[in-house]
């Protein structure tokens, strides 16, 4: 669809704040909450010894998802069997994969999109905990894929998200995230309950519940922040707490725990409201990661994508 010039920056900035996000928060996975007044930087390091500006398992994820939908509609099954034959590229030598993400490809009977379902399916009848944070970290691809279409979306979200997430509460949160991420590229509005009637009236409930929890918290509030539900309130505190998209991936990162993965998921937000122009120079500079890429490469397949 044709875009302006402010909508062509938004949507740039989708990928390109997911991926600030994401380095920025690399370097302090694991760690503890921090002050307000502690400075966040994109130092690298962490749990993986990333370099500083390099993103993770994250960006990755949403690079193949990304790469796939320039070539068709992420609802047909032969583009899902190119984004799950990518992971697999990707997980055979990635420094860090998801445990949840790694239960279903160690188990996978064929590189298909539908063996990967037919596993995930079984992770969640054998443990009954499929709900983690790994299919919203990467669903901003979604969102720019389906600018035109909020129907389509709706579908390709939860399709996307099943791949590695049964529980239907993962493919809620990233019908919901991409919707917000859509809307604010449209329009540059921040607004996530926007897509709660595109939910059934008692998960629209329980979604519109948890927000508002969300908006009178800290994301140092949710310490349970591996599990997709509080992954998205963490990102959301960070992001309703502060007015600028620096401030909301540091406030993100301070939350500590998962802090790439917060700061990734509130960075495809941020990006989709400020734009492209609104991530800092310096970060751009140092971003790069699978596959051999950089902050314009992301910039570039944004575009095709829209």
């Amino acid at each position: 669809m044709p875009l302006s010039a402010d909508q062509r920056d938004r949507a740039r900035g989708v990928l390109l704040a997911t991926a600030a996000g994401d380095a920025l928060g690399a370097g302090y996975e694991f760690g503890p909450p921090l002050p307000a007044d502690v400075e966040v930087t994109m130092r690298g390091g962490g749990g993986f010894d990333w370099a500083p500006g390099e993103w993770t398992d994250d960006t990755a994820m949403a690079i193949a998802i990304a790469e796939a939908a320039r070539g068709g509609d992420l609802r047909d099954e032969p583009v899902q069997d190119a984004i799950v034959h990518r992971w697999l590229e990707w997980a055979e030598h990635a420094t860090d994969v998801g445990n949840q993400t790694r239960a279903v490809f160690s188990v996978l009977e064929a590189p298909t999109a539908a063996a990967a379902r037919l596993a995930a399916q079984a992770l969640h009848e054998r443990t009954g905990h499929t709900a983690g944070n790994g299919s919203l970290m990467r669903t901003a691809p979604v969102a720019l894929a389906y600018l035109d279409d909020e129907g389509a979306l709706i579908e390709a979200a939860a399709a996307i998200s099943r791949l590695t997430h049964y529980d239907p509460e993962a493919g809620e949160a990233c019908v919901l995230w991409c919707l917000a991420m859509r809307h604010g590229v449209l329009t540059g509005d921040l607004d996530l309950r926007a897509g709660l009637t595109r939910l059934p009236r008692d998960r629209a409930a329980a979604w519109a519940e948890r927000l508002d929890v969300a908006e009178r918290s800290r994301p140092a509030d949710f310490a349970r922040n591996g599990w997709v539900v509080e992954a998205l309130q963490g990102a959301w505190s960070a992001i309703s707490g502060t007015s600028s998209l620096p401030d909301g991936l540091a406030a993100a990162v301070r939350g500590g725990r998962d802090t790439d993965t917060v700061a990734a998921i509130a960075g495809g937000l941020l990006g989709a409201v400020h734009g492209a122009a609104a991530v800092p120079d310096e970060w751009r500079a140092l971003l790069h990661g699978w596959p051999g890429r950089r902050a314009g490469d992301l910039i570039e397949l944004a575009d095709a994508l829209t």
